[in-house]
């Protein structure tokens, strides 16, 4: 059994399990000749995490059948926090049933984590169809769940043809923020039906900020009371998706 990953940053290996992080404390990872995966919900079940992470984007990648590692999040983000940005990362399987971590850029470094049972049952895609979808910038992103979290502990999204509104209210006040499709930050918008949602602030502002670092834009999907979906478009990382369940009482 052969599984070696390596990539030329750490900063990828951060996002993925700071994203990670968010939801669960244990993950179990799929790898096989395509590239890695990972998906997971939490245990309240509000919110799901999805991840692919192809062969190519890797500096070298080996895969000769399918495996699975579980891990502890936390004691994996530690090990992967003490790398540096110009550091290179092979993450690898070893006979010990140990997963190793080697950094290098001239000062080496290699690590052994204990793998967990991967306990882990195939989580299901949720089957969805949206009437609106909103493009953004990653950072244009953050700074509007920002800015109604000030007064708010959830986010109302609203879309009519050429506008998007994000609202929210509390006891100390409210927000209202509105951008019309060319605004900066919002790269892209289309409405097939005038859409409305509410959701929880503190998971969108969780997942935005494990990723944000790396950059790229943020796709939310989304209709009238059903679940949100985020696609963080990030370069060498591939795939990242999040499903939020809507407030029950809008």
């Amino acid at each position: 059994m052969v599984f070696v990953a390596r990539s030329k940053s750490p900063e990828e290996w951060k996002a993925v399990a700071s994203a990670i992080s968010t939801l669960v404390d244990e993950a179990t990872f799929e790898a096989a000749a395509e590239g890695i995966s990972f998906r997971g919900m939490d245990p309240s079940h509000i919110a799901l995490i999805d991840i692919h992470w192809p062969n190519h984007a890797f500096e070298k990648y080996e895969c000769d059948s399918l495996v699975k590692f579980g891990i502890r999040v936390d004691e994996f983000s530690k090990l992967i926090k003490r790398a540096d940005k110009k550091d290179a990362i092979e993450i690898s399987l070893g006979d010990d049933s140990m997963l190793h971590v080697k950094m290098s850029n001239g000062y080496k470094r290699e690590y052994k984590t204990r793998l967990i049972e991967s306990s882990a049952s195939s989580t299901p895609l949720p089957k969805l169809n949206f009437n609106s979808k909103a493009v953004l910038t990653a950072t244009a992103f953050d700074k509007v769940l920002s800015d109604v979290q000030v007064v708010s502990e959830y986010i109302s999204i609203e879309s009519k043809s050429g506008r998007i509104n994000f609202s929210g209210r509390g006891d100390s006040g409210e927000a209202d923020i509105s951008l019309e499709a060319g605004n900066e930050g919002l790269e892209e918008l289309a409405v097939k039906e005038e859409s409305k949602a509410t959701y929880s602030l503190d998971y969108l502002s969780k997942i935005t900020k494990a990723v944000i670092s790396m950059g790229g834009s943020v796709a939310a999907e989304y209709s009238s009371k059903m679940p949100l979906r985020l696609e963080f478009k990030i370069a060498n990382v591939g795939r990242i998706h999040f499903y939020l369940a809507p407030r029950v009482q809008d």
